[in-house]
């Protein structure tokens, strides 16, 4: 699967973003590493949960490796014990894309096209394949209108260099 060869290649070493920096102290938002790592794992962790976590546990989820498939699942088996112990019950499982758009330099998603158009902003087809993968998936959560916009002009922001 090219999904999977992908990953594995990938390595998220505690990567942070300036436009997390309100949070990333105490960790008391999901950032966008481990949520990289819930679409990957095909786990749906809800704040609420994630403010039951201690500080270690929320740290863990952050450094534990989820890049290849026995990284993946060890992830998920981790993710799903925390939440069993807090919650008594397991968290909901998301479908897991064999092609993210996040992976693809080669096309940037309408979603993230209407968003930029709504900001009046733009993203070159060079631009979005010179940034990572997880910084275009940062772009593509954020532009999505069920979620809270105000990091996506930050992010564009960080992500190109432009002030």
């Amino acid at each position: 699967m090219i999904y999977l060869s992908l990953l594995a290649k990938i390595m998220l070493e505690n990567v942070y973003f300036q436009f997390e920096a309100d949070f990333v102290a105490s960790l008391r938002c999901i950032p966008m590493q481990v949520r990289y790592k819930l679409d990957t794992c095909g786990i749906k962790l809800k704040l609420s949960h994630w403010h039951q976590f201690s500080a270690d546990e929320r740290h863990t989820l952050v450094n534990l490796p989820c890049n290849t498939p026995v990284e993946i699942a060890a992830y998920r088996t981790s993710l799903q014990a925390l939440i069993l112990q807090y919650t008594h019950s397991p968290a909901s499982e998301l479908p897991i894309d064999p092609n993210p758009p996040w992976l693809d330099p080669r096309q940037i998603p309408a979603s993230l096209q209407a968003k930029l158009q709504d900001v009046e902003a733009s993203l070159s087809p060079l631009q979005w394949q010179g940034l990572t993968p997880i910084q275009r998936f940062a772009l593509i959560k954020l532009s999505r209108s069920s979620h809270e916009n105000r990091n996506f002009i930050p992010a564009l922001q960080e992500f190109l260099g432009k002030p």
